[in-house]
């Protein structure tokens, strides 16, 4: 009998100590303040605000200042989740073999932003991006490393992100903005999400600028130097080698100086998004930017 009170006595020791430990655990959550993050699909971004405020969906038609309009919404998420404390801002556009333009790198230079990037097709359109946000939304969801989730988006592949990110406990707010005519958002993804906001013309308008005919004829026509051309074929070059080895070298060189079809399109139009300028009937760019390329494969063979 003694032996058992014994035992009694230790069990019951045990649980103290356990609900002790429990209460400290409780105590520490209670005191960890809650914290959201902010997730832009840029591709929504540009083709909604540019079309409310500029009047079309044609990046290169206006003027977007991104750090502007990324405090403004930092700002808006501090009121709306007031006793919580930022992530940070995830930004996903695409990009030609996901190489950042000037304008997403200065984005990505920002403070608490970071920026994904998906494929951008010959079309255009973004690939990659709905499944680079679900796999963001669903592992901070997991880590417990958000509470709440601002996403301004508006396709119906987003579905699955905000079922995911929900999943594991965290509250997704849809955040859109004003459409002219319509909708611009999915009407699947507006069931989904915990709540949902829109922003308006006032908010945007002083993020958004329409170029004047003369700055936009004079973007689409700065011709570059043949020096830029030929560092950015060196650049792409570099790239190359990295991602395909040295022993990739091996099938280009026997056609020297020509590239295969496939590679020469690819130089082309990686070097068009980094340049910011069409090479389309400039024969003489062309042949230094191929140049440049064969000049850098060279040097380090």
């Amino acid at each position: 009998m003694r032996v058992m009170n014994d035992d009694l006595a230790a069990l019951g020791a045990r649980i103290e100590r356990t609900n002790e430990l429990l209460e400290r655990m409780l105590a520490e959550v209670a005191k960890t303040p809650s914290t959201h993050a902010i997730f832009v699909d840029a591709g929504y971004l540009y083709a909604a605000a540019g079309r409310l405020v500029a009047g079309t969906e044609d990046r290169r038609a206006f003027d977007l200042d991104g750090e502007g309009l990324i405090d403004a919404l930092i700002d808006k998420a501090r009121q709306i989740f007031a006793d919580s404390r930022l992530l940070r801002v995830y930004w996903y556009d695409g990009a030609r073999r996901r190489i950042h333009t000037a304008e997403q790198q200065s984005i990505a230079e920002l403070p608490d932003v970071k920026v994904r990037l998906g494929n951008l097709n010959a079309n255009n359109q973004q690939k990659g991006v709905d499944s680079l946000i679900r796999t963001d939304l669903e592992s901070l969801a997991r880590h417990r490393a958000i509470s709440d989730a601002a996403l301004l988006g508006g396709d119906e592949d987003l579905v699955s992100a905000v079922e995911a990110a929900q999943g594991y406990g965290a509250r997704v707010h849809l955040w859109g903005i004003e459409a002219s005519e319509g909708r611009n958002q999915a009407e699947p993804l507006l069931w989904e999400v915990d709540s949902q906001r829109t922003f308006d013309l006032e908010f945007f308008k002083p993020y958004v600028s329409r170029r004047t005919a003369t700055a936009y004829e004079a973007a689409e026509g700065a011709r570059p130097t043949r020096e830029d051309v030929r560092f950015v074929g060196a650049q792409i070059a570099a790239r190359w080698l990295a991602a395909r080895g040295r022993e990739a070298l091996v099938e280009l060189f026997p056609g020297h100086p020509y590239l295969p079809g496939s590679v020469d399109q690819d130089l082309l139009v990686e070097a068009e998004a980094l340049l910011q300028y069409s090479l389309r009937g400039q024969a003489d760019l062309r042949r230094v930017l191929r140049d440049g390329f064969w000049e850098h494969l060279q040097s380090q063979y």
